[in-house]
């Protein structure tokens, strides 16, 4: 009942609207849709199927939010959004449910900015404090971990994953996977160093950073295939960070990698 909602706003019977949510004119609710505390719709938002809103997020106008995949294999079976707490989502971005095909959920973390025209595709998992600048599009599959940062009118490929705190530039096609920290330019998406200024932005300690750069170096440069090296590195480093990189590389992928050049 502490909710504001608008006189011209539609919400279906059956949809569940938080403590102190905010609903804005002519904004629509599906049946299926739960909103968290304090949610925020300021108008002409459109909020259907099984999607979850966490609290204290705020949708600007014209987005649409947990519409059906845009997937011909897509047949009609019942699938999830799971959005966290604390998001901007700008105007026109779209978020779509999961397949059947893909685990059934597209999630998305806490404290994301997803700024005008964006897309975030089915199946797709997104971490916490991520950007995506204006008119990225997430294909199926993809991952994204915590405080990556992709640039405007970039594109990532399905089941592409992006390690944390990575930064790709703007108008860049990423194909293939991306380490941790790693940065990536370029219309065809090219490993081209590591995010420094995050790093330090974030206060990561010197001889951390200092380790992260030696560890690209022997990456880009050392003895055998990039996996090789990557398990020469985890024997011998003793820096988390070298060993988050180590972790992604041999962990599981759908996809090669983009290797330093």
């Amino acid at each position: 009942m502490s909710a504001q909602i608008h006189p011209s706003a539609l919400i279906e019977e059956g949809a569940q609207i938080g403590e102190g949510c905010v609903i804005g004119p002519f904004c629509t609710i599906g049946p299926n849709v739960v909103l968290g505390p304090r949610v925020e719709l300021k108008s002409h938002v459109v909020v259907t199927g099984h999607t979850e809103i966490g609290e204290e997020t705020v949708i600007f106008p014209f987005a649409v939010i947990g519409e059906i995949p845009q997937d011909l294999k897509f047949d009609g079976e019942e699938t999830r959004l799971i959005v966290g707490k604390r998001n901007r989502i700008r105007e026109h971005v779209t978020m779509n449910t999961g397949t059947a095909g893909g685990g059934g959920v597209t999630r998305v973390g806490d404290d994301g900015l997803f700024m005008a025209s964006s897309h975030v595709a089915h199946d797709v998992t997104v971490g916490n404090n991520v950007i995506l600048a204006n008119n990225v599009a997430l294909a199926g599959h993809c991952t994204l971990e915590d405080q990556v940062i992709v640039g405007g009118l970039s594109g990532v490929h399905q089941f592409v994953r992006i390690g944390r705190g990575a930064i790709i530039g703007a108008v860049t096609m990423v194909t293939n996977d991306v380490i941790p920290h790693g940065l990536v330019q370029g219309p065809r998406g090219q490993l081209d160093g590591l995010n420094l200024v995050g790093l330090k932005r974030r206060g990561v300690a010197r001889e951390d950073i200092t380790a992260l750069r030696a560890a690209f170096q022997m990456l880009a440069q050392g003895e055998g295939t990039f996996q090789d090296r990557a398990r020469r590195l985890g024997e011998e480093t003793s820096s988390d960070y070298v060993s988050e990189i180590v972790a992604f590389i041999l962990g599981d992928s759908d996809r090669s990698f983009l290797t330093p050049g």
